[in-house]
């Protein structure tokens, strides 16, 4: 006798009707299955973190941030923000008041060992061996983490930062730029998943900086979680996935870099006047307008996610006040407005 096996969630089916049903569950299933929302992976978890130091001195107040990996997450904040200070923390350099962090799940004091091994770090200021090759510097670091002798990594990291051909200069001999470079090799060596850049194009030109950003976006796209601190807003806005603003160490916010700008960027109005203009006419006192170029331009500032911008009855109310329009034009608010609005606001 021959037996048709049957799947758990399937009766046999004698007509076609019955048969369509079962059919259209199955599809239904599948589908389910394949839109269900797996959590987000975090390599890094701070919690209630604080430190004060002896002096008094508050560096770090209450920090809570989850940071995801694969992501390029960067830290924005004005000199003595804390940023550094969580850096330090995180990296095992300096000892946290309270609050808790883990590194892929390792508690970085009672898991130190496992915790910092799994981070790189980039210092701003630079820290090379001056009469050391450069081969020699890398590999140097690669034991510092108990990690064998591996020429085919080294190699490999030398090449993808363009220090091959430097291999067997001395870092005296290199250019500042190079000397960044070769910083970052070194945080490489023990083939770390998180990189932690403390100011990574500070005191750099222009050009070299836009190869970090690629270099940086190369890291992650191979896989790296990039945290970096800086002071340069457009290189934020130009390679980071996710903001966070910190400012007298509270964590302000942290948002997708796209979403803060959709949440809390503003656009402006910019209304060129045939005529200069001593003062607004009291129809226009309900709005939020500012005078510039000598009375020959209205600037308007709006939210654009508001239900309603007010432009239509801004310009109608223009005219019904016999104010002649030249031309019009707008201004989105960029991430560096938005940071120096949120530090401004902060208590």
């Amino acid at each position: 006798m021959a037996y048709r096996r049957q799947l758990p969630y399937m009766k046999p089916a004698s007509t076609c009707g019955a048969c369509f049903l079962y059919i259209a569950h199955d599809i239904e299933r599948i589908i389910s299955l394949l839109f269900v929302t797996v959590p987000m992976q975090q390599a890094i978890t701070i919690s209630s973190l604080s430190k004060v130091y002896d002096s008094g001195l508050t560096a770090l107040h209450e920090v809570d941030l989850e940071i995801h990996k694969g992501e390029i997450l960067a830290l924005l904040g004005p000199n003595g923000a804390g940023k550094t200070t969580m850096i330090s923390i995180v990296c095992g350099l300096v000892h946290p008041t309270s609050g808790s962090v883990s590194v892929e799940g390792y508690d970085i004091v009672k898991d130190f060992r496992e915790a910092r091994s799994r981070i790189g770090l980039v210092p701003q200021e630079l820290h090379t061996e001056t009469f050391e090759t450069v081969w020699a510097t890398v590999s140097y670091s690669r034991g510092l983490f108990g990690k064998k002798p591996n020429p085919a990594i080294v190699e490999r990291i030398l090449r993808d930062l363009s220090l091959w051909d430097k291999k067997d200069n001395k870092i005296l001999e290199l250019s500042g730029g190079m000397k960044r470079r070769v910083m970052i090799a070194k945080a490489l060596s023990h083939e770390p998943q998180i990189l932690f850049l403390d100011e990574p194009t500070a005191g750099v030109d222009v050009e070299l900086r836009k190869d970090m950003w690629q270099l940086v976006r190369r890291l992650r796209d191979s896989g790296v979680t990039i945290i970096l601190t800086t002071h340069y807003i457009e290189e934020a806005e130009e390679i980071a996935d996710r903001v966070g603003v910190i400012n007298k160490g509270q964590l302000i916010l942290v948002d997708e870099k796209s979403e803060l700008m959709r949440k809390l960027g503003k656009k402006q109005l910019n209304v060129e006047l045939n005529d200069a203009v001593d003062t607004l006419p009291d129809n226009l006192k309900a709005y939020d307008l500012d005078l510039e170029n000598e009375g020959r331009r209205i600037v308007y500032r709006y939210d654009t996610q508001a239900e309603r911008t007010g432009i239509g009855s801004l310009l109608a109310d223009l005219n019904r006040a016999g104010v002649s329009v030249k031309d019009v034009s707008t201004k989105q608010s960029s991430l560096e407005d938005i940071f120096v609005s949120l530090v401004g606001e902060a208590p």
